[in-house]
């Protein structure tokens, strides 16, 4: 219904699935676009020509000033512990990782650092596992890196808002090189069909 009502304004429709780390971010985030011209059909979004695909380590500070606790204390949830537990038994120990938290995971609840982190969701959701000596320790992804990790420019700041809140409208925005790319193609498409006329 809603795409007809749009091809009754005059619109032609394109829907394409494009996932940002085509795009160069360091994130896999498959999410449907639909693209819409009054002038001619949209054409194909064109992902960028990658080598490979950003890892996770490419936006994560390992040397960061944010404070960690020990894995192993009092109060930590059973399934966060086994969750590092199964990335300890894979990696082996004093090799760092992200534990994934929330929702159902079919890798084990954690990943590596030399993948793309896994889609961000509008939750606090990522922990990275680092040692001190032959200690665990664990703290949440923060702000600065979930935006590298959207593919955020360095320079962007949010104007006001809490870490929650900053984290929500970070899970909730289109990743920057993502939009670049659909708005360069449908004024490419624009610019060929006045061209054409």
């Amino acid at each position: 219904m809603f795409c007809s009502s749009l091809r009754n304004l005059g619109y032609a429709l394109r829907s394409q699935v494009l996932d940002a780390v085509d795009f160069g971010v360091p994130q896999t985030r498959r999410r449907l676009f639909l693209l819409c011209d009054r002038e001619a059909e949209p054409a194909s979004v064109a992902p960028k020509r990658l080598r490979a695909p950003r890892p996770a380590s490419s936006v994560v500070r390992l040397d960061a000033p944010w404070p960690s606790q020990p894995l192993y204390k009092l109060g930590r949830a059973e399934a966060t512990i086994a969750r590092a537990e199964r990335a300890i038994d894979d990696l082996g120990k004093g090799e760092p990782f992200l534990i994934v938290y929330y929702g159902s995971d079919g890798a084990g609840g954690w990943q590596p650092l030399d993948r793309p982190l896994r889609t961000m969701t509008t939750l606090d959701r990522f922990g990275l596992v680092t040692w001190q000596g032959r200690t665990p320790m664990l703290r949440m992804l923060q702000v600065d890196e979930l935006k590298r990790a959207m593919g955020f420019p360095g320079w962007f700041k949010f104007s006001s808002g809490s870490r929650r809140e900053k984290i929500m409208m970070l899970g909730n925005a289109v990743c920057p090189p993502v939009m670049n790319a659909i708005v360069s193609s449908l004024c490419f498409s624009a610019g060929r069909s006045r061209a054409a006329a």
